[in-house]
């Protein structure tokens, strides 16, 4: 598996991030969805240099214009509900794309094992596509898995771009270990090293979804 760390060097992402990390902001629920909307927008655009390009003839008033212009077949998907606000700026990007949705929810047991719920699912076929699927908190990544391997039910893509904005470490190394059979590319703002007991990420910045849209029963 493809690893592209967006921290690794210097960009304005470094300060949307902060925002989203930070006690004093996350009350502003406005603010926190929108740099998380707008983290997507930045990586989508990070990842366009990496799709396939072919030079069209484009008409203008004066004459021909030759532009290099991407070809493939864009499915974005996202996991109900952190997801949807870097969905949306995913989608500022690449607007003319596919859409596909899931829903996955955490469970714990006696021993705060977690295992992973599918319930909703919708999305169009994948076959040969590009699927760009987004989640800002890769923790475990046994959600981003389960999820995977369940779009993949409805056909085999190209290629599987995979954005979030904090990873955990032991998640990214249980990402790159599955077998989801399709070439698979990472694209991280930043790698956090710990998961505590009830694998949240540390320092992470807490419940995104919670922090998204309020708490939830």
């Amino acid at each position: 598996m493809e690893i592209h760390v967006l921290d690794k060097s210097n960009s304005v992402i470094n300060s949307y991030l902060a925002q989203m990390r930070s006690v004093d902001l996350q009350a502003d629920r406005l603010r926190f969805r929108h740099n998380i909307h707008r983290i997507g927008s930045l990586m989508a655009y990070e990842l366009s240099k990496s799709l396939n390009y072919a030079t069209s003839d484009i008409q203008t008033p004066l004459g021909i214009a030759k532009v290099n212009l991407p070809q493939d077949q864009i499915v974005v998907g996202t996991i109900l509900r952190a997801g949807l606000p870097m969905h949306n700026g995913v989608l500022d990007i690449f607007d003319s794309a596919e859409n596909c949705f899931v829903s996955a929810y955490r469970a714990y047991d006696d021993s705060h094992d977690v295992e992973i719920h599918l319930g909703y699912a919708a999305t169009p076929r994948l076959d040969g596509k590009t699927l760009i699927i987004a989640d800002p908190m890769l923790a475990t990544a046994k959600s981003m898995v389960a999820t995977l391997r369940q779009l993949l039910k409805f056909g085999k893509p190209a290629h599987i771009h995979v954005l979030s904005i904090i990873g955990a470490q032991p998640g990214v190394d249980f990402l790159a270990k599955s077998d989801i059979g399709v070439p698979t590319t990472l694209w991280v703002a930043t790698v956090d090293q710990v998961l505590n007991a009830d694998s949240y990420i540390v320092p992470g910045l807490g419940d995104a979804g919670d922090l998204a849209f309020g708490s939830k029963l």
